[in-house]
C-alpha cells in the first residue's frame, strides 16, 4: 500500500484547531498513522508508550499522528470536545485528528483502535499492527513491534515483521 491521491486529499481537523493533511507531515521521515479513540481501554493503556515513542524518535523525523475516527453520536466520549481534553490531559506530544465522517478510516481500512500504519519516506506501508505484544502491563513488553518497525527503518534493513494483528476495540462506525 502505498499513499496515493485519494488518502492525500483528506484534510482533518487537530484538537489544536489546525487543519493537517498528509501534507503537512513532509518533513517526516517516517509517518506512524495510528487510528485511536478515547474510550477503548487498549487505547488507554498505550497512551504513555505512544507519547513515549513520539519522544524517543522524534530526533529520527518520526512523526506520530492520532486519528480518531469513531461515531461521537453513539459514543459521547469520542466527540471532538473529549478529544481536546483527552489530548491536554495527558500531554500528547502528536496530532490527535478527528475524522468526523470516517473517510480517512474507510481508505485505510482500519479495523481497530489502536490500529497502526506506518510509511517510510516514500509513504510506502512498512508495518501494519499492533504497537507491542502487551498492551495491558507495559513492564511484561517483550516484543516491541512499533519501536522494531522504527529501528529497522532508521537503519535502513528490511523489517523483521512487517505486519501483525491489530488487536482492540473496534472502530464505532455511524448507523
Amino acid at each position: 500500500m502505498k499513499l496515493g491521491e485519494k488518502a492525500a486529499d483528506f484534510v482533518l481537523k487537530g484538537v489544536d484547531e489546525k487543519n493537517y493533511s498528509l501534507s503537512s507531515f513532509s518533513e517526516a521521515k517516517v509517518l506512524v498513522i495510528i487510528f485511536s479513540c478515547n474510550h477503548c481501554p487498549y487505547v488507554k493503556a498505550y497512551e504513555d508508550r505512544m507519547i513515549e515513542i513520539q519522544r524517543d524518535y522524534q530526533n529520527r523525523k518520526v512523526q506520530i499522528v492520532a486519528i480518531n475516527s469513531n461515531d461521537s453520536v453513539g459514543y459521547p466520549e469520542d466527540s471532538f470536545e473529549e478529544m481536546v481534553k483527552r489530548s491536554q490531559g495527558k500531554g500528547f506530544n502528536f496530532p490527535y485528528l478527528h475524522d468526523r465522517e470516517q473517510t480517512v478510516a474507510q481508505a485505510y481500512h482500519a479495523t481497530h483502535t489502536p490500529h497502526l500504519f506506518v510509511f517510510d519516506s516514500e509513504r510506502k506501508l512498512t508495518y501494519t499492527g499492533k504497537i507491542d505484544d502487551n498492551w495491558e502491563n507495559s513492564a511484561l513488553v517483550q516484543k516491541r513491534y512499533l519501536r522494531d518497525a522504527l529501528d529497522d527503518l532508521s537503519a535502513g534493513k528490511p523489517l523483521r515483521l512487517p505486519e501483525t494483528h491489530a488487536i482492540g476495540c473496534t472502530i464505532k462506525w455511524k448507523r
